[in-house]
């Protein structure tokens, strides 16, 4: 039993950081920053939704959206989105899941094979959620990169040249976090599936037996006088 709180504890750790941080990565705004923020007099960076450019000196931060979620963007920019938001929803719904299957939380507390199915939902749930995330996160940087070495190689500059900021760094952590809650929470709590379940027969059982002892002792006990009057009165009863 102490494990088993220890793995769900573990696994709501990690599950909660893992949630934030991929929420919190989709809407800020640095998945791109200028690589070469010592020749500027601003940080300039991009996310998904639009741009922002901070001052060096006073820290004024402007931002312009982009035009429109309908409006033509380039495919690594639509599908991350989709992507990200996946990843979001899949991940805060775990959690909650997660949530009402602790056992310290009394939801359904007569009910410990439920809770425990509970938390193997909520486990799936993590896991399909760090997928999106890592592929969204992972293929936008690798994207940023290519980008970057591929002007660098042809000597191409256009003024300001990116790499990938803390947003990406932070859809990617939130992705593996969510791996390994979703882990911990299926192949770790799969285990404990089994010995709940046998306990729970074995005490069905062994309730079962006492109630049939209980049964046995007590006929065994009467008396026969008592047996037969008792008889004698239902039949006077009947008549």
């Amino acid at each position: 039993a102490g494990m088993k709180f220890f793995l769900q504890y573990v696994g709501f750790f990690f599950a909660f950081f893992s949630a934030a941080f991929l929420i919190i990565s989709t809407w800020t705004d640095c998945w791109m920053v200028n690589a070469d923020d010592s020749l500027e007099v601003s940080t300039k960076c991009r996310g998904l939704w639009w741009e922002c450019v901070t001052n060096v000196f006073d820290g004024i931060q402007t931002c312009d959206e982009y035009d429109s979620i309908y409006a033509e963007h380039s495919v690594k920019l639509v599908l991350t989105r989709a992507m990200m938001i996946t990843a979001d929803l899949l991940s805060g719904f775990g959690f909650l899941f997660l949530v009402l299957g602790l056992d310290c939380v009394k939801f359904l507390p007569d009910e410990p094979l439920i809770k425990l199915r509970i938390c193997l939902v909520a486990g799936v749930m993590l896991l399909l959620a760090g997928l999106p995330g890592i592929t969204g996160s992972v293929w936008y940087a690798v994207d940023v990169y290519v980008e970057r070495s591929s002007l660098l190689f042809h000597n191409v500059f256009l003024g300001i040249q990116y790499k990938f900021g803390w947003s990406c760094w932070l859809g990617m952590a939130g992705s593996l976090g969510c791996f390994l809650s979703g882990s911990l929470l299926t192949c770790c709590m799969y285990l404990f599936r089994e010995t709940s379940s046998g306990r729970f027969h074995s005490a069905y059982s062994l309730r079962k037996g006492y109630s049939s002892a209980a049964t046995v002792v007590t006929n065994m006990h009467l008396p026969s006088s008592q047996t037969a009057t008792s008889k004698m009165y239902a039949v006077d009863t009947r008549v």
